[in-house]
């Protein structure tokens, strides 16, 4: 299986954004007319509220790479044998939301990850296999989120998955713009997976 996480990559492409964060925040906060959020750009550091541009000589730790398994907000199961159960859809003070999950092949053969899960946006198909045509849909705000981006157009997700092998689990995230406080539910919605709804912390 080709496995690579961006990690490390998106890490250190952080000192760049250092502006980014405030711009993601106004995007959501004035689309209220019900259109799409603009997929924004990559935050100068995620799960901090802190504007003070990070060191870029130091690596910077973007969030969690492994999920927290200990619960379940949802259970998405595909036609093929994906899949995905979604385990926290966490907010930072930053204005970001985090969401972590395990991605499984339930069947008894390899699976091929579907092209359409990285999204059919010209700039973040040079990144490569991803999650990046992951969505959330606020239907109370009546809003749609994308995943963000870092300042050269690479989705703040999961990379790098094409194969996976048969009762293979692995972890995956994704990293979206806070939905307002006052909304608790949204609806994951994963191209060719059915869609769910989960609770926000």
């Amino acid at each position: 299986m080709a496995l690579m996480n961006r990690y490390g990559l998106v890490a250190r492409r952080a000192a760049a954004g250092v502006t980014v964060t405030a711009l993601a925040a106004l995007l959501v906060a004035c689309g209220g007319d019900g259109g799409n959020v603009d997929e924004g750009k990559r935050p100068d550091k995620a799960g901090s509220s802190s504007s003070v541009p990070p060191d870029p000589g130091k690596p910077v730790d973007i969030g969690p790479t492994v999920p927290d398994t200990s619960q379940t907000l949802a259970t998405i199961n595909g036609s093929t044998g994906f899949q995905i159960v979604i385990h926290a859809a966490v907010r930072d003070q930053g204005g970001f939301l985090t969401v972590t999950g395990t991605l499984k092949n339930t069947s008894g053969k390899m699976l091929i990850a579907p092209p359409q899960w990285s999204g059919q946006e010209i700039n973040v198909k040079q990144t490569g296999p991803s999650f990046a045509g992951m969505t959330l849909l606020d239907k109370t705000e009546k809003k749609r989120y994308y995943v963000l981006r870092d300042t050269d157009g690479f989705p703040l997700t999961t990379t790098g998955i094409t194969t996976v092998k048969a009762g293979e689990n692995i972890s995956m995230f994704a990293q979206f713009p806070a939905p307002p406080a006052a909304t608790t539910q949204v609806d994951v919605q994963i191209p060719q997976m059915p869609v769910a709804t989960i609770e926000l912390s």
